[in-house]
């Protein structure tokens, strides 16, 4: 049985046992990832996995229901529109789905290298290589890794979609950890996660890890005795890397449809975003643009089509510092009055489709990182993440980076450790008067989300940019 056969026969079984909308998702992720530690390899992973989805629609309630033999799907379907109908006894408020064109198409992302079809051996060797280095170079934790995501989905809808989409993503990074005299100090690259994109084996390619081990080894050793990150307000330039995650907290999951509505509150809360205001909410400056766009080659939240059958849009979410879009599905934008969905995803087959982030980022703005900081008197710069908090509305927030520099009259000087920056998010966006056109799409490989949890893949294009008055170096 073809995975589209048996997709169809899903969706039969659930209209007929009732449901007045069906649809399903066969997937088939392979997932491949290798640690090294020390100059040795420590861990290799390889997974594989098949199976089947269902969602139906009775009345108000969704039902779900997944399982791993194809062979199975009709009785997926009646069981997935059997839950539905006891979930119906207790009637929620009317649900539809907003309007989306039957679609017959086929997707794949690019890929110039297939990331799994590289030896082992070689990536391996260049795990070993830069763990390695570091270790030469001062660091006493040296680490490396990769990870590998190899999908191919096929989704068919009572309504006429029939997509099929090959996803292939990968990256990877390292870092380095240097002990002191009761201090730690940790340095990483690309960011403290690595880099990844919907891409093949030439982005891990293009990191050049190895030639980036020694420097990080040696700036983890120079903070151990930096002096501390100073404590008060100041202008605060952040790398790109460090505004990826604050859009990420800040920014993408305000925007969820499904926060806002009140729907998902149970993992990291709501949001503090009224849609009565969509449209005149003041979110931050006027160098504030940010897209949600599946659309953009190589980054880690694009495809063709989500997992409702929704074609990949751009969309503003603020423009001009103003809000004016949000992240959707079809469901949750019928309730709220909008008319377009396109941000509904699962991180595997046995998971129910909900809102996520895509690629959410800023659009590049006129200036450089050079010219931002001759343009600074007094500041500090500060770059990749070291942790994160942020409040269960997404308003209150506060970051550590893994290093700083102080900024003065134009230049940068001294390393900073233990950096720090806290703010509300809309007083904090309204004070950025400074921005990069340097756009680098950051992929975030580990956003959770919902009960079970997911874990899904999304993309912040950013750049360096500077706010003003900032409170900086709090500890507690």
């Amino acid at each position: 049985m073809s995975e589209f056969d048996a997709a169809s026969d899903a969706v039969q079984a659930a209209l007929d046992a009732g449901a007045r909308y069906a649809d399903v998702r066969v997937m088939h992720r392979r997932y491949e990832s290798m640690s090294a530690r020390n100059g040795d390899i420590e861990e290799l992973t390889q997974d594989e996995s098949i199976g089947l989805g269902v969602r139906a629609l009775v009345g108000s309630s969704w039902g779900f229901h997944a399982v791993p033999d194809l062979s199975d799907a009709r009785d997926a379907g009646r069981r997935a529109a059997a839950t539905a109908t006891a979930s119906a006894r207790v009637p929620g408020p009317p649900i539809d789905l907003v309007a989306v064109e039957a679609t017959v198409a086929s997707w794949a992302s690019g890929c110039e290298v297939d990331p799994l079809g590289v030896p082992l051996s070689d990536k391996g060797d260049l795990l070993v290589r830069a763990t390695e280095t570091m270790r030469e170079h001062g660091a006493d934790l040296a680490e490396g890794l990769y990870q590998i995501w190899d999908t191919a989905k096929w989704f068919v809808s009572s309504e006429g979609h029939r997509i099929d989409q090959r996803i292939r993503e990968c990256g990877g990074g390292i870092s380095a950890t240097s002990i002191g005299d009761g201090e730690t100090q940790r340095r990483s690259y690309p960011s403290y996660r690595g880099q990844y994109g919907t891409t093949g084996w030439e982005l891990v390619t293009s990191l050049d890890l190895a030639a980036h081990a020694a420097r990080i080894a040696e700036e983890s050793r120079e903070l151990l005795t930096a002096p501390e990150c100073p404590a008060g307000e100041t202008d605060l330039i952040l790398g790109g890397e460090q505004l990826a995650l604050q859009i990420h907290e800040s920014v993408g999951h305000a925007i969820e449809l499904d926060r806002i509505l009140g729907w998902e509150a149970a993992f990291a809360g709501t949001s503090w975003l009224d849609l009565t205001r969509l449209g005149a909410l003041r979110y931050g400056s006027e160098l504030m643009n940010i897209t949600v766009d599946p659309t953009i080659p190589g980054a880690l939240g694009s495809f063709g089509f989500d997992d409702e059958g929704s074609p990949a849009v751009k969309r503003d979410a603020v423009r001009r510092g103003r809000w004016v879009g949000v992240l959707a599905g079809r469901d949750s934008a019928a309730v709220a009055g909008l008319g377009y969905g396109g941000s509904v995803r699962a991180d595997g087959w046995a998971r129910l489709p909900m809102v996520r982030m895509t690629n959410v980022g800023l659009e590049p703005g006129p200036h450089t990182l050079d010219e931002i900081i001759e343009a600074t008197d007094d500041g500090v710069l500060m770059d990749i993440n070291r942790s994160w908090s942020i409040d269960d509305k997404r308003l209150n927030f506060q970051f550590g980076c893994e290093v700083g520099w102080e900024v003065k009259k134009g230049r940068r000087g001294r390393m900073l450790r233990n950096p720090t920056y806290t703010g509300i998010g809309p007083v904090f966006w309204r004070s950025m008067d400074m921005l990069s056109s340097e756009i680098v799409p950051w992929g975030t490989p580990n956003c959770g989300k919902g009960q079970p949890g997911q874990v899904g893949h999304t993309g912040h294009p950013a750049a360096p940019a500077r706010f003003r008055n900032v409170r900086v170096g709090v500890n507690a």
